[in-house]
């Protein structure tokens, strides 16, 4: 089993940045799609950024420009740096990952990360 672990987390306030780390267990990083996709309350999982096992990025409209996704094959960790921040990324995080070629289609992935809170307060 391939397993996601998420840091990076917390509270800050708008205008703020952070950087959200998954790391990953269980296979050649390499060879995997990543991404990163939230969920607000009431609200369905979006995207926010993908990367293809090339290193092609995809960005969400609302966040291109203030996000930048980022990975280290050695430490097999994905990064989302977050700059910028406003209350309607307010949302639980997750990463994902999986064998595929459709990076950016959330439903095609099997392994997920904990999906820790990232809340920007005005």
């Amino acid at each position: 089993q391939v397993l996601l672990v998420e840091s990076g987390g917390g509270s800050v306030q708008a205008g703020g940045s952070l950087r959200l780390s998954c790391k990953v267990f269980g296979y050649t990083y390499g060879s995997y799609c990543m991404g990163w996709f939230r969920q607000a309350p009431g609200k369905e999982r979006e995207g926010v950024a993908s990367m293809e096992s090339d290193g092609a990025p995809s960005y969400a409209g609302s966040v291109k420009g203030r996000c930048t996704i980022s990975k280290d094959n050695a430490k097999k960790t994905l990064y989302l740096q977050m700059n910028s921040l406003k209350p309607e990324d307010t949302a639980m995080y997750y990463c994902a990952a999986d064998v595929h070629n459709r990076c950016w289609s959330q439903s095609e992935y099997n392994y997920w990360g904990q999906g820790p809170q990232v809340t920007v307060s005005s």
